[in-house]
This record gives structure tokens, C-alpha cells and sequence, in this order.
């Protein structure tokens, strides 16, 4: 289905963001793929500092389509006074810059929310408001603070999930509590300030770790060391190598599971002991299954192990890198990685957000903007603005 970005279901909404890197540009970027008009706010020279890592551009390109770009310099007087000028009219600001950075411009929600009370501010930091709601975190010493390096490494090697997970995650806490506060605004007519705390962010992804730590009393193993399957009653649940050393991660995860995985692999000894009925059965025999399944998928090909796996549907997957999913058959049945062209004219593969519905057009992604590419439209919009108000001011009533 085709359409226009007016089609889109948040297409009156004005967002202006003030955003770098991953945090502020993703959380913009969710109300953008849903038509959301996003004027992204870049300092003169040189922006976005991810658009200024030339030796990696994945992060610019993945989270600035379909916005416009206007270079203002905050510290210019007649520059703040066209970003006061945006921000009377929008309906969102999105910021992720240093904790204090805003106020000390002046451009605190208290002062913004005066000249427009409908404004709606999120604001994405280190820390929520609090005892260290003035100190810096990013996404990295997050995951270490928060628990999640503690839970992925192995014992005594903290590890960073392997994608910036906290910023993303943080971005779509943003965007959910925008949502809710114009559903909010829609009863009261007013706007509201939102906090979206990165540190917060990853203790709600590990909850489930700080939940068991908190009934038993005793800290964790890391799921390198248990692996997540076993420790929720499943037997067989973790990565096997086949006979072309491939890697393929097999789950058995119910009842029904474990009857088709035998009866699709001849295993009916297994079938018929009742020491392996249930899943707690299996997880206290995990070792003695992952042997079985190891000399199975030994044994065979990948292509005819995922096969037989998903002829007894069972869940499994490959262990992709990056560069394999370029070539993924469901992506492509999706056309779920968009083609863009980065500033320096690149071409790249960029992925849609994972959400579908049919009555939603799927409004294709359009190129991140260069630097200040919309500075000039901007200015020009702001300019005819103001000359209309003056008209009206002027003529009697």
C-alpha cells in the first residue's frame, strides 16, 4: 500500500529535536516513520556528532530519516530567538544533551512551557531526577551500572551487549511517554515535561534478574555461565554446530515441543522416559540432552537441520552476522531494510521500525538530511510567519 506522508497517523505533529548520536535521534525518528514533521536542530559546522564520525556512519544513517535539518548556534542570541520562534509552534521537543545543558541556555521547560503551555518536552539523560540526576552516563557505563555487562559476560568479564540497546531502548521509553502525554494534552490542553533515565532503562531490562536477587537474596549467575533456557526449565536451548560448521541455536521449550523434536529425529527411547516428560525433567538431565542433540546436528547439513526443525516446528535460527542479514529471505518478503544514500552519497541498508498494521502506509525512508540542508526553508517559513501575524495585527477588526 502506498500513500502520502498526510496519510500518516501523526502527521499534524510538529517535533523539533535537539539530539546527537543514538538517544534523541531515535525517539525522533519513531514519531517521524509515522509521518511526524521533525525539524532535527544541528550545530553550524559540524551537526549531529554522528554525522560527524566519518569512520562509522551506520548510526547517522539508521536514525535521521525523513527530517529536516536547521543549523542554529544556541549561544547566537538571534539564532535562540529562531529556535524559541520553532518551538512556540511544535508540539514535541526531544533532547538528549548533557544534563543542565538547556537550562543554562535558557531554555528550561518552565521558560518554554510558559510561551507555549501545549509543549510537550522529553527529555532523555543519564539518570532520572534524583541523586544523580545531574551526573553524565551514556549507554556503555550503563549496561555496567545497570547490571546487563554483569549478566552477559561470563564471571569476572563484564560484557556490552553488542548494539547501542540502552540508547535504543531509552529512545522508545521517550516515545511511548510522548505518546501518552498527547493523549493527555487531548483532556487537559496541556503539555508536560518527561524524564527517560538510560541507567533506569537497563535496571527495567534486567528486572527479572533484580526480581530473583531480590526473593533469594543471592546475586545471579550470568547467563553465559547457565544460559537463560535452563534456567527456566528448558533441556535443550543454546547453539549447536552442524556438520558444515555452521552454527544453529535449537530451542525445546514445551511438552509439544519435546514430542515432535523426537518423534522428527527418531529419538523414541527418550519419548518414552518419564524422567523427561516435563520441562523441569529435561532441564536436570541439560547436559545429557545437549550431548544427544550435539551428535544429531553433527550429523547434519545446516540446510537440512533447519529444515527438519521447522518441519516439526521448533524454533531455531542462525547465528547471523550483520552483513548475513543483508541477504535474509524474510527481510526481503518484507522489504524491511530500506535503501538510503548517506551524505557522503553512500548507499545503505537501514531498518524499518518492527511494527505493521494494515491500514498504516508504509511511508518509504526517505535520505538523512545533510547539514543545515533545511536552514533556508526554515528561516524562510519563520519569515512569512511572522509577516501574516504582523498583517493581521495591523488590520482593524
Amino acid at each position: 500500500m502506498t500513500g502520502s506522508r498526510s496519510d500518516q497517523p501523526l502527521a499534524a505533529l510538529k517535533v523539533v529535536e535537539l539530539g546527537h548520536i543514538v538517544a534523541g535521534p531515535t525517539a525522533s525518528l519513531i514519531l517521524a516513520e509515522f509521518g511526524a514533521q521533525v525539524t532535527k536542530i544541528e550545530r553550524p559546522g559540524s551537526g549531529d556528532q554522528a554525522r560527524a564520525n566519518t569512520h562509522n556512519q551506520g548510526h547517522f544513517v539508521s536514525y535521521n530519516s525523513n527530517k529536516r535539518s536547521v543549523c542554529l548556534e544556541l549561544g547566537v542570541p538571534s539564532d535562540k530567538a529562531l529556535l524559541l520562534r520553532l518551538l512556540d509552534e511544535c508540539d514535541v521537543l526531544i533532547d538528549n544533551f548533557a544534563p543542565g545543558a538547556l537550562d543554562r541556555a535558557g531554555l528550561d521547560y518552565e521558560t518554554l512551557s510558559a510561551r507555549n503551555p501545549r509543549l510537550i518536552h522529553a527529555s532523555i539523560k543519564g539518570f532520572l531526577p534524583g541523586l544523580h540526576g545531574d551526573l553524565p552516563l551514556t549507554d556503555e557505563p550503563a549496561q555496567m551500572r545497570g547490571g546487563l555487562a554483569y549478566m552477559t559476560g561470563p564471571n569476572g568479564r563484564p560484557l556490552r551487549a553488542g548494539t547501542s540497546i540502552v540508547d535504543i531502548t531509552g529512545a522508545m521509553f521517550a516515545a511511548i511517554g510522548v505518546l501518552v502525554a498527547l493523549e493527555d494534552r487531548r483532556r487537559t490542553g496541556v503539555g508536560r515535561k518527561i524524564d527517560v533515565g538510560l541507567f533506569e532503562s537497563v535496571v527495567f531490562l534486567v528486572g527479572q534478574h533484580v526480581a530473583r536477587a531480590s526473593m533469594t537474596g543471592e546475586v545471579p549467575e550470568p547467563l553465559a555461565e547457565r544460559g537463560m533456557g535452563r534456567d527456566l526449565g528448558w533441556g535443550i536451548y543454546r547453539t549447536f554446530r552442524t556438520r558444515d560448521d555452521k552454527d544453529i541455536f535449537v530451542a525445546v521449550l514445551s511438552d509439544n515441543h519435546w514430542e515432535r523434536f523426537c518423534a522428527e529425529f527418531g529419538l523414541h527411547e527418550l519419548r518414552a522416559d518419564q524422567s523427561l516428560s516435563t520441562n523441569m525433567g529435561r532441564a536436570r538431565q541439560h547436559a545429557r540432552l545437549s550431548d544427544i542433540t550435539s551428535a544429531l546436528m553433527a550429523q547434519l547439513d545446516f540446510k537440512a537441520a533447519v529444515e527438519r526443525l521447522n518441519k516439526a516446528r521448533l524454533p531455531c535460527a542462525p547465528v547471523n552476522t550483520p552483513l548475513d542479514l543483508l541477504d535474509d529471505a524474510h527481510l526481503a518478503s518484507l522489504d524491511f531494510l530500506k535503501t538510503v544514500r548517506s551524505a557522503q552519497g553512500q548507499k545503505a541498508r537501514i531498518a524499518s521500525l518492527p511494527i505493521a498494521s494494515p491500514t498504516w502506509f508504509d511511508f518509504p525512508r526517505g535520505d538523512p538530511p545533510t547539514l543545515g540542508e533545511h536552514t533556508r526553508e526554515i528561516l524562510a517559513q519563520l519569515a512569512s510567519e511572522a509577516g501574516a501575524a504582523a498583517k493581521v495585527r495591523k488590520e482593524p477588526t
